[in-house]
């Protein structure tokens, strides 16, 4: 985990570091995931996190296969699993917004990891897949909000097939946000980081809250949950405050035509 302090407030950068086996996820390593988001969770200077992985070959090639091969039967299949998704539950705890910055292969768990951010955005090197079927097992957990993302029949298509796509055809699909070359990925990052700072903290707190809320309900209620969301955004004061900035600079501007 790295902490960047700027002046609007903290970035976090957790790092799948793992290089030598193309950061393939291990029990070690979810555990230390989730340890460090819930940090970062109870972080209130907190503004964005991005998680991506060590190197340049992969974000990661997904959970660690010798692990898997030497589960002993369902109870213990069931533990590891249950690890599994809670780094993409730790992912979507995290009150603000969560970036995956994604080079190289990205499959299995990691794809659900990437999934359980806010936003992805992948170098043109980029591949993407859900090969769990050829390993005789069904893609699970956080494969769940794939249909989300990319549709019904786009998930069906990579979960039965286990086929490879490009971060073309990703982006075409909707499974990822934006598509760099791999030598300007940091610079696409910092970018939307740029344009999250320029915004409301506590606004981009209660969006990010609303959006998860809206995922679950039905439509009646998701807009009465935003009717709430508004009216509690007049009680932090950020309203006022950025509305009259957002005045003065207007008057100013009027002023020096």
């Amino acid at each position: 985990m790295r902490l960047e302090d700027r002046p609007q407030g903290r970035i976090a950068t957790l790092v799948l570091d793992n290089p030598a086996k193309l950061n393939a996820l291990t029990a070690g390593m979810l555990s230390d995931f989730v340890h460090a988001a819930a940090q970062l969770a109870a972080d209130g200077s907190l503004r964005a996190v991005i998680v991506t992985g060590a190197g340049e070959r992969a974000f990661a090639g997904g959970v660690d296969i010798r692990a898997m091969a030497a589960l002993g039967g369902p109870e213990a299949a069931r533990a590891f699993i249950t690890k599994v998704h809670a780094i993409c539950a730790a992912v979507r705890a995290i009150p603000v917004p969560v970036i995956a910055k994604l080079r190289g292969y990205c499959f299995g768990g990691a794809l659900e990891l990437a999934a359980a951010c806010d936003l992805r955005i992948a170098a043109d090197d980029a591949r993407f897949g859900m090969p769990e079927v050829r390993l005789g097992i069904p893609s699970v957990v956080e494969a769940a909000i794939l249909p989300m993302l990319i549709g019904w029949g786009r998930t069906r298509r990579l979960l039965y097939t286990g086929e490879t796509i490009d971060a073309a055809k990703a982006l075409a699909w909707g499974l990822v946000e934006e598509v760099a070359p791999a030598a300007d990925l940091d610079a696409a990052v910092d970018a939307c980081l740029a344009d999250i700072l320029a915004c409301g903290a506590a606004a981009i707190r209660q969006q990010k809250a609303l959006i998860q809320a809206w995922e679950r309900l039905p439509l009646a209620d998701a807009v009465a949950a935003g009717v709430d969301t508004f009216a509690d955004a007049y009680r932090t004061g950020e309203p006022a405050k950025l509305m009259a900035d957002f005045l003065a600079a207007q008057a100013a501007r009027k002023g020096g035509a």
